[in-house]
């Protein structure tokens, strides 16, 4: 759901968006409060000010920093990190008839209404038969009455026990009975036999429409289909009671804002740990010990980077995701759980973090020995859900990923085989599955790095960097086996 606004214009060119209604259970209160936050701290680079006109309606005043940016931009950026928009979650876990507690999906649980309408209209049915057969047997004790009025007066004045001697008389029921001595003698001289026989013909009438539709399910399923049929007339989206009071609508896609013009350039670092808490703290050239790690966490990717600069993300399962420098927490603490600020799945991890370098390449393998290159323009989201570049099938998951830096690639398995080909045989595409690096009998694909041929391939050693200049013996064609790695080579089958 999201907050409805409008732009308002004032003098000499100038503008302001006027929110006029925010999404339902967000208090306006601390919407305002996490707005003047965010601006605190410079997060919000497209916004000056906020302020609260409110009187008996909703009035947010949101000054934007400059006229020359577009609303919707504007706007956007406040959906992406407030409560201008909320989401409100479905949670279907429910009892059913039996009362079995389960998680049903949206059929299911439309099934069971119906299901249950269906009981209602079957015992609500059943009760009515009931009813009409007891309102019958009055009738039918009303009608003997009113046919032998004058013995029945008779016996009501005389007798000490009218009751039994009524029921011997004219083969009455006792509930026939007691329902003639509960009814005043002035009532009972004014029964008329029409009005009996009518009463008595509406009752049959509807007695036999109830037993037809108890013996007809597509009976009853129609009657069913009638009531909904009702309903939609009381309730539906053009009455008053159903009347929508959101709309839908798809959000508009605008275009990530250049942030040089709005923001001053700072050098940060970048941190993102083990387990997944992700900082910019200022300055370059920071020491190890300078750069603390909650209890049991410790370090997985640092780099240096400005407050202008964007920083890409690749998980597990394909997927880039793109967050500005100037968005990230700040040095002061750990941070902030990177999974706040992207839509990552729960089973998908972040294997590469990297500064986003525009006119570069990108290549990347997933486990089953698959991958390309790609453009770094084409890698860059611009929603939180990030932007799906390798496809990953059944059991595939996204290895490695890493800028193309040489004229020669080495892809290296889970089963230490190493593969060394020219890089020009690796395509370059949008977005796929790729094509085939290196062949697996057993295990998968560990990790691929790009490097000059001259130079030597290099690999992580401990706190050393060994480099390998004879590589004669493992270069080949793409898509082969490869052959076991030289000695010394990386135990975790990783060249950083």
């Amino acid at each position: 759901m999201r907050a409805k606004w409008e732009r308002e214009e004032l003098k000499q060119g100038t503008w302001q968006i006027v929110v006029t209604e925010i999404p339902y259970q967000v208090q306006k209160s601390r919407l305002i409060e996490r707005i003047a936050d965010l601006l605190t701290n410079r997060k919000l680079p497209l916004l000056d000010d906020v302020r609260d006109e409110s009187a008996d309606d909703i009035r947010l005043i949101l000054v934007p920093k400059s006229r020359n940016v577009e609303p919707a931009v504007l706007m956007e950026s406040l959906f992406r990190v407030t409560d201008l928009e909320s989401k409100i979650s479905l949670n279907l876990n429910v009892l059913d008839k039996d009362g079995v507690p389960q998680v049903m999906d949206l059929r299911f649980a439309l099934r069971c209404y119906l299901d249950h309408r269906h009981d209602v209209l079957v015992r609500r049915s059943k009760f009515r038969l009931g009813r009409i057969e007891a309102r019958l047997e009055l009738l039918d004790g009303y009608m003997i009455a009113f046919l032998n009025i004058d013995k029945v007066i008779k016996i009501i004045r005389t007798e000490d026990e009218p009751k039994p001697k009524l029921m011997k008389a004219f083969g009455l029921t006792d509930n026939q009975a007691e329902a003639i001595l509960n009814m005043r003698l002035r009532s009972l001289r004014r029964l008329e036999e029409m009005e009996i026989r009518g009463e008595q013909k509406e009752l049959k009438t509807e007695q036999t429409a109830l037993k037809k539709l108890l013996a007809d399910e597509g009976a009853r399923w129609l009657a069913i289909d009638n009531e909904v049929a009702e309903l939609k007339k009381k309730f539906g989206k053009n009455t008053k009671l159903g009347a929508r009071r959101t709309v839908f609508e798809d959000a508009p896609t605008v275009e990530e804002v250049p942030l040089e013009a709005t923001m001053p350039r700072e050098n940060v670092t970048v941190v993102l740990s083990e387990k997944g808490w992700v900082r910019a703290m200022k300055g370059h050239g920071l020491s190890e010990g300078s750069i603390k790690y909650k209890e049991g966490d410790e370090e997985r990717f640092v780099f240096e980077a400005e407050t202008t600069d964007k920083i890409l993300l690749f998980a597990t399962n394909g997927r880039f995701y793109t967050l500005g420098v100037d968005k990230l927490p700040g040095g002061r603490g750990f941070g902030e759980p990177v999974r706040l600020m992207i839509d990552l799945p729960g089973d998908a991890e972040i294997i590469a973090l990297v500064k986003y370098e525009p006119e570069q390449k990108i290549h990347f393998a997933s486990t089953d020995g698959h991958g390309f290159a790609v453009k770094s323009e084409d890698v860059l989201a611009q929603t939180k859900n990030g932007k799906q570049i390798l496809n990953v099938g059944e059991g595939v998951k996204a290895a490695s990923m890493t800028y193309l830096q040489g004229d020669t690639i080495a892809v290296v398995g889970t089963n230490r085989k190493l593969l060394i080909f020219p890089a020009k045989d690796l395509p370059e595409m949008a977005r796929g599955k790729g094509v085939i690096l290196q062949k697996y009998k057993d295990g998968e694909l560990s990790d691929i790095k790009s490097f000059n041929l001259k130079e030597g391939l290099s690999w992580a050693s401990g706190d050393r960097t060994r480099t390998e200049t004879d590589i004669r013996a493992w270069r080949g064609e793409r898509a082969q086996s490869g052959r076991l790695a030289p000695n010394g080579f990386a135990r975790n089958n990783r060249f950083e």
